[in-house]
């Protein structure tokens, strides 16, 4: 009997450059307590309710506790600012202020979404969406353009986000 045949990994578009990369760590018993916090709303506002359905998810096929799945989601919306803000100073040759300021960032707009493997990737949309293209051009928040790594192991979440041009 013949092992079946995974599917390809993800390859960029011919041309297609890595432009800038950004990383972030998390604490997760420290991110699990202020998801513990009584009244808080902050997984609420932070994750879709696909992240939060997906983290539950892997959380009850592993063992696990849900905390740490999004804790690594986090880690990559934090990691996808960092990208996106190298990518800006890239483009521009210098220092550059952010498109968004901090406060205004809608979280949720920064999605972690997995396919069918559970290989994750980015889905950028509204307010972010718009000032990506705006600022780094069409394209630049299409799918894809934002290749994520996630991991957690021990008290610890990490994720890279790369900012990939297209030819």
């Amino acid at each position: 009997m013949t092992k079946p045949r995974l599917p390809d990994a993800p390859q960029p578009s011919p041309g297609s450059a890595v432009v800038s990369v950004g990383t972030d760590l998390v604490h997760i018993p420290g991110f699990s307590a202020q998801l513990e916090q009584p009244g808080s709303v902050f997984a609420q506002r932070a994750f879709t309710a696909r992240e939060r359905r997906e983290a539950r998810n892997r959380s009850e096929e592993r063992g696990t506790n849900p905390a740490q799945h999004l804790a690594a989601r986090w880690a990559a919306k934090e990691a996808f600012i960092k990208a996106w803000s190298q990518a800006l100073n890239t483009r521009a040759g210098e220092a550059s202020a952010p498109v968004i300021v901090p406060d205004d960032v809608d979280w949720s707009d920064i999605e972690v979404v997995t396919d069918r493997w559970g290989r994750p990737s980015l889905r950028l949309r509204g307010a972010i969406a718009r000032a990506v293209e705006t600022s780094l051009g069409e394209g630049s928040g299409r799918p894809g353009a934002w290749p994520v790594s996630l991991t957690h192991d021990g008290d610890w979440a990490a994720a890279i986000v790369l900012a990939v041009t297209s030819p």
